[in-house]
């Protein structure tokens, strides 16, 4: 599977019969997948056939799906409700017989709250069973349209990711090209620091076991070599299959460990200069890999 961003949106909008709904399907990055719903009452598997249908298509993320719907007013049963027009005329009554109020029209009375009802024809069991499984089915599109946004984020990462890590796999080069000249470097500010201490007392012999035994302790090569292995691990996960965002935060971790191993064995400027932007760009690819599923 091609590399997978963790940020997208999908809208699908759909009807059946008297219904209409719009579906909206977001995401933004997470460690783990979580998936919230929000839907019409009434249409209680719907949040199930969201939470199953991301399951079957993501592995990360926080995930929102959201669906508005709503019935069409449809023609229905209309009738005065004579109670509540009773008690109307009951409550008025004293004020026309004694004039403060003029005897109500009928227009009017029919415009009193709760005197004209109309009955909304309801779905049976078979048109509300047919309406959620429209409704699903549109929600099941929104979550492959928010796939394809996410895998078109992860088309975008992809150059950028394989970019760094090539910078990086430049820095560890030039690294490793610095570091073999550590050994000279170190015996002759050994042999500098011995003259000026004891003078022409000091021998060639311990002046070179001293600056052997420094020059072990500054040894990067372990450094370097790992360095080299994560470049492969990186660009292997990159092209690989599956989402690889987790072992990629990992392996950024790995990078960033190696490279400041390598800045603090340093005994040259140039290479504590590259170690350091070797850090800057480790810490470029960790941001970027926080987007990738």
């Amino acid at each position: 599977m091609p590399l997978s961003g963790m940020t997208g949106f999908a809208r699908v909008e759909g009807a059946h019969g008297a219904w209409s709904w719009a579906v909206e399907a977001r995401s933004v990055n997470g460690r783990n997948l979580e998936t919230r719903f929000r839907g019409p009452p009434g249409f209680e598997g719907l949040e199930r056939a969201a939470r199953d249908g991301a399951q079957a298509r993501f592995q990360r993320g926080q995930l929102t799906v959201n669906v508005q719907a709503k019935r069409a007013e449809v023609s229905g049963e209309t009738r005065v409700n004579v109670q509540v027009l009773e008690r109307y005329l009951t409550a008025g009554g004293p004020y026309v017989a004694t004039g403060m109020i003029a005897k109500p029209s009928l227009d009017g009375l029919l415009a009193l709250k709760g005197v004209i009802e109309a009955r909304e024809d309801e779905d049976d069991a078979e048109t509300r069973a047919a309406v959620e499984a429209a409704m699903a089915a549109s929600i099941a599109q929104a979550l492959d349209g928010l796939k394809t946004a996410r895998l078109e984020e992860g088309a975008a990462l992809d150059p950028i990711l394989s970019g760094l890590v090539a910078r990086i796999e430049q820095l560890t080069a030039q690294a490793e090209t610095e570091a073999a000249g550590q050994p000279a470097v170190i015996k002759e500010r050994f042999a500098r620091r011995m003259t000026e201490l004891v003078g022409e007392a000091a021998s060639e012999d311990r002046i070179v076991q001293e600056a052997a035994a420094q020059a072990v302790k500054a040894d990067v090569r372990e450094e370097l070599d790992r360095l080299a292995s994560h470049v492969v691990a990186a660009r292997g996960l990159l092209s690989g299959e599956g989402a690889s965002g987790r072992r990629l935060d990992f392996l950024s971790q790995e990078f960033m460990r190696e490279s400041n191993t390598l800045c603090s064995k340093s005994a040259l400027t140039s290479l504590t200069a590259i170690g350091l932007e070797l850090k800057a760009v480790i810490e470029q690819f960790r941001e970027q890999v926080q987007n990738v599923e």
